[in-house]
């Protein structure tokens, strides 16, 4: 009979994690030396060794999947997850931040793409800051910035999701840049910040000229490329759909998953 809790192979688990064997290699390499040693039993207790704890963790952020699912795949307790995750999560924040760049280390020269998202979570009643009047929903802001040809470079830490955009890339320091340096591309949200933006109607104006209709045309055509970047980035599904776990642990989730995919695409 084939054993349900056998290693499995790093190749199989590709559309599981989203992650390519070799870099699960790596990650294991990398935090693998913190983690439990090995699979053992405690008492009644199955403790999961370092290789499952990366794929269960792993998983968990690529599919947002329930903990009780998990604990009857790996045939422990849904607390046993929990803990898994926990910890798993918070060595990923801490050791794989470095993958993540910086917005002081973005190369100036270069025109890119901005903008911002919400990454969704329960209404948590002690945290009305995260109430986004934008999206009508409660999460954390984050900003992103990809190249033109639609490369991802860039993704800020989390912010209250009441934060406007434009308030989110100053305080992230993303407009400190030198003299000479590229213009970058944004939508409506970022005007006045010295990017490139659509042109907003004037007070009681009914309607833009044609001139400035097709020109926002043309920029909101040229932004298409970080729209996709950002629905790329959330086929992490826990940036897309509500974060349940505690809320104090939510921007930590939310770096470990910055930080794995810079370091899968890397």
């Amino acid at each position: 009979m084939e054993n349900a809790f056998a290693r499995p192979q790093p190749s199989s688990r590709y559309y599981t994690t989203g992650m390519p064997g070799p870099k699960i290699t790596e990650l294991m390499k990398t935090i693998g030396p913190r983690l439990p040693k090995k699979t053992s039993w405690h008492g009644r207790r199955r403790v999961l060794g370092p290789y499952n704890s990366i794929i269960v963790t792993l998983t968990y952020l690529r599919r947002n999947v329930v903990q009780h699912q998990l604990a009857e795949e790996y045939g422990v307790s849904q607390p046993t997850i929990s803990r898994v995750i926990s910890s798993v999560t918070a060595l990923i924040a801490e050791l794989m931040i470095d993958w993540a760049p910086a917005a002081d280390e973005l190369d100036t020269r270069s025109t890119l793409l901005v903008d911002g998202t919400l990454v969704p979570c329960w209404s948590w009643k002690r945290h009305p800051e995260d109430y986004s009047g934008k999206h009508h929903t409660t999460g954390l802001n984050l900003q992103v910035a990809c190249t033109m040809a639609g490369d991802l470079v860039w993704v800020s830490d989390p912010l209250p999701g009441k934060t406007h955009d434009a308030e989110a890339i100053r305080r992230h320091g993303f407009l400190d840049k030198p003299a000479g340096s590229a213009m970058d591309i944004a939508d409506k949200g970022y005007q006045g910040l010295g990017m490139i933006t659509p042109i907003k109607k004037t007070p009681g104006q009914e309607e833009l000229p044609a001139d400035d209709r097709e020109y926002n045309q043309q920029v909101n055509s040229l932004r298409a490329p970080v729209e996709r970047c950002i629905a790329n980035l959330k086929t992490w599904r826990i940036l897309f759909t509500d974060y349940r776990r505690p809320h104090d642990t939510h921007p930590q989730t939310i770096t470990a998953v910055i930080a794995l995919e810079f370091f899968k695409l890397s």
